[in-house]
């Protein structure tokens, strides 16, 4: 089985692109923390884990997410390889997204990056009257 759930943070404003046949496609790193311990000291640093999207999934996550934004991601880990310039074979380890959970609180404007009226509308309260299903 090939299964990956990962929590963190964008580290760059995901890059949408459209093959050829016209599929979206959506690439970007998430930073997810790692905590290890020497002696008695607890340090964290943290994985910078390329992510791929594809589909109506990238179009969302081009239009709702940027740098800083903490999400849940479940995927597949893909192993792909090509052959460089220089005739070397190089391998890429990746993460394909197939379900995406925003977490966090709501997003607030950047400085040079205008939020969109979905992202301004993300995490708004439930009405009293509603009933929350957990």
């Amino acid at each position: 089985m090939n299964k990956v759930i990962l929590a963190g943070r964008l580290v760059r404003d995901p890059e949408l692109r459209y093959t050829q046949t016209g599929k979206a496609v959506v690439s970007f790193s998430l930073a997810v923390n790692r905590r290890f311990s020497r002696s008695a000291d607890q340090q964290q640093t943290a994985d910078f884990i390329p992510i791929v999207v594809w589909d109506k999934l990238a179009e969302v996550c081009s239009k709702h997410l940027f740098k800083g934004s903490q999400v849940l991601i479940k995927g597949r880990i893909q192993i792909r390889s090509y052959d460089a310039q220089d005739g070397s074979k190089r391998y890429v380890t990746e993460v394909i997204a197939q379900e995406l959970e925003f977490m966090g609180s709501k997003p607030t404007a950047l400085e040079n990056k205008p939020l969109s009226p979905q992202a301004k509308n993300f995490g708004q309260e439930v009405h009293p009257d509603e009933e929350i299903p957990f």
